[in-house]
């Protein structure tokens, strides 16, 4: 026993994926790794460069390289969370980052790129900003103003500040219930969930600025509105980026903006689907609990996304920093890592044939139990609820 207890001190234990975490970084580099694959080999093919690694280098290797289920031991957590090393793996994302926007901005004014070319950049662009949604969600989450501070830093290329808002005093108390617009319901096409979410995050942050503005007693249309503050630097960004370089960025700025937004909402979109708390009996929902999010271990996803997949511990501990994050058994399992999933998404019938067996298995044949769209509820309800008991 004393040797199993010496394994798990801080001083012996090791994180086998310590420097894995760098692989993040490669994401903001993606236009500086475009322009040289297109310097060496001549083909403007790889301006997409972007969309190709996200959709299909990393679903490859999640198949590859596999699972790790392993977690850090409990009494190594405080420890490895005081470890600054980590912090500065996504402190470092952002000056690259906006490093890569500049670079982009130049190259989209420099004349020398095809509308074609200039387009699939914008792509490559998306990825960078939408991936940063998910840094800024890892900042966003700390008591500590600085690191909230550059949460809305790394929000304002994708235009997205609200999410700042919506995310950590909206979705994760309405998380996996119909009145969470960030929650996908069964029967939902990603396509249909797009719109729904976008309009309802922003409805929904703007109500609870309100109510944090009315209890502080200051006016809605201020600087002390955090939704307007980040906007604000999204505006002065895109104007000084288009002051320098010429209006012909905007349009590639707003184009890399609106799917790199896109690109948080079709992982949100994944991450409960068809996930329901249930009403206890007063009425209110059921505490949130691991079986309210599904997740991956899925090695090459959860590095580039900072164990993101690592949900269910995440709704239960929203402070802990990822690093620490642990896989719980009780939650369900994604068949393969979020980027092979986006791209299930993006074709509903496939999405359906893999994910809806799965949620009719994690709720023991009952669908009933599921959060289902109303639209098509009678529809699922006689499919499955059929299929459930034949």
């Amino acid at each position: 026993m004393e040797s199993v207890a010496e394994e798990l001190t801080p001083a012996t234990w090791k994180d086998g994926k310590r420097y894995a975490w760098l692989l993040g970084l490669l994401v903001p580099t993606l236009p500086f790794i475009a322009y040289g694959l297109v310097e060496a080999t001549g083909l403007g093919v790889f301006w997409f460069f972007g969309p190709v690694l996200v959709f299909a280098i990393f679903p490859a290797l999640d198949v590859l390289v596999g699972l790790d289920a392993r977690n850090p031991p409990d009494s190594v957590i405080k420890w490895l969370e005081q470890d600054r090393y980590y912090r500065w793996c996504t402190y470092a994302y952002i000056p690259v980052q906006y490093a890569g926007l500049v670079f982009a901005c130049w190259l989209w004014s420099s004349g020398d790129l095809s509308v074609i070319d200039s387009i699939g950049l914008a792509l490559t662009m998306a990825m960078v900003s939408g991936i940063a949604i998910n840094t800024a969600h890892e900042l966003g989450h700390k008591r500590a103003s600085m690191e909230r501070w550059l949460s809305k830093v790394a929000l304002a290329q994708s235009g997205y500040g609200h999410f700042f808002i919506e995310h950590n005093r909206g979705h994760h108390v309405r998380v996996a219930t119909p009145e969470d617009p960030a929650s996908s319901r069964l029967g939902e096409s990603f396509w249909e969930f797009l719109p729904r979410t976008v309009a309802g995050s922003l409805k929904s942050s703007w109500e609870l600025e309100v109510v944090r503005l009315d209890r502080l007693g200051a006016r809605h249309v201020s600087f002390k509105n955090d939704i307007i503050n980040a906007w604000l630097m999204t505006v002065a960004l895109f104007a000084v980026l288009t002051a320098v370089f010429g209006w012909v960025v905007l349009p590639y700025l707003l184009l890399q903006a609106v799917l790199g937004f896109s690109l948080l909402e079709v992982v949100n979109y994944l991450e409960h689907y068809g996930l329901l708390r249930q009403r206890r009996e007063d009425g209110r929902y059921e505490r949130t609990r691991p079986e309210h999010s599904w997740n991956s271990n899925n090695v090459a996803s959860n590095v580039l996304l900072y164990h993101l997949q690592r949900h269910s511990d995440h709704h239960a501990n929203p402070m802990r920093r990822y690093q620490a994050l642990r896989h719980v058994d009780e939650a369900p399992q994604l068949p393969t890592g979020y980027a092979g999933m986006i791209v299930l998404a993006a074709f509903p019938p496939v999405w359906r044939r893999v994910m809806d067996r799965r949620l009719l298995e994690h709720y023991d044949g009952d669908i009933a139990r599921a959060n289902i769209n109303p639209r098509t509820r009678t529809k699922v309800l006689t499919r499955y609820g059929a299929e459930a008991r034949s």
